[in-house]
């Protein structure tokens, strides 16, 4: 079985046999990667209303906010407690490069949030990026938010005119003028609230808006320089897999990555998931066997 646990939605798909027995999408509410057996419990009752606990030899999780080896060990060996079967928990990045057919490289996740991993020559899990979208997340939705709302503010006070950018936001959370832009984001629902709205900024940049476009560029840029920096960490960089609904759902953001890679990287190439991220969960759960 692999499970690929998001921040909005987890992917379940259960193989015997090499056909598919069970496939289902669930919301991810109620998954606390911090608290570790209610993690657990989480990924328990996922498994058991799948198929039966008794019938897995064997289950791989990708989970989102499992951002370090000690976090995702932890999840790890309380969920081997509950249901004595053999278990592996991993970001959900970590998915990514098996799901493409690949035993080495960089997953690139862009959508809720933005982060690389990869495995380094002694296997160990190497993490860069995912700091959340109050302090990083650079290239995800709420990221894209943060940094056009800044755009739009450095530009007011550079005395510029409102851009099509600002003048979208002011809009979007029904305001007067940018002056009163701080206020409504901050009262917004976080990460949620912002990555609803992000969509504004590529619509921005389509109608021409310079600060949508540099927005965008300085996001492709600090996506193309966590691969530049894991690259510092003994990590394999030749293949990147790159996977999220920002990334995937928008062209221009992706080809400013090629670009940007292809100058910190030039060795690297950058690989489009074709496949659900839980195929990549199923993978690794049959080399456990």
């Amino acid at each position: 079985m692999g499970i690929d646990v998001g921040g909005t939605k987890s992917h379940i798909r259960a193989i015997h046999d090499g056909k598919v027995v069970a496939d289902r999408v669930v919301p991810s509410e109620g998954w606390r990667p911090a608290d570790i057996p209610a993690a657990a419990a989480f990924l328990a009752t996922l498994i058991d209303r799948t198929v039966r606990c008794a019938d897995v030899a064997a289950v791989a999780v990708g989970a989102h906010g499992c951002d370090s080896a000690r976090a995702c060990a932890a999840v790890e060996t309380e969920l081997v407690r509950m249901l004595a079967i053999d278990c592996l928990v991993c970001n959900d990045a970590e998915l990514l490069v098996p799901a493409a057919g690949l035993t080495a490289g960089v997953g690139l996740v862009v959508g809720t949030g933005s982060v690389a991993v990869g495995h380094d020559s002694t296997g160990e899990p190497v993490y860069v990026g995912g700091w959340g979208w109050l302090f990083g997340d650079e290239g995800s939705a709420p990221g894209l938010m943060r940094e056009a709302a800044r755009a739009s503010f450095a530009a007011r006070d550079r005395g510029e005119p409102p851009d099509l950018l600002t003048e979208l936001l002011v809009r979007s959370y029904q305001v007067t003028e940018i002056m009163d832009l701080p206020e409504a984001m901050a009262a917004d629902r976080g990460a949620v609230g912002w990555g609803n709205r992000a969509e504004l900024v590529f619509e921005a940049l389509h109608g021409g808006s310079a600060l949508a476009e540099a927005v965008v560029e300085d996001a492709a840029e600090a996506l193309a320089g966590l691969v530049s920096l894991i690259a510092t960490r003994d990590v394999p960089v030749a293949d990147v897999v790159v996977a999220g609904g920002v990334i995937l759902n928008q062209p221009r953001l992706f080809d400013a990555f090629l670009g940007k890679l292809k100058a910190v990287a030039p060795a690297s190439t950058a690989h489009r998931l074709t496949v659900p991220p839980v195929h990549g969960a199923v993978r690794l759960a049959e080399r456990m066997g």
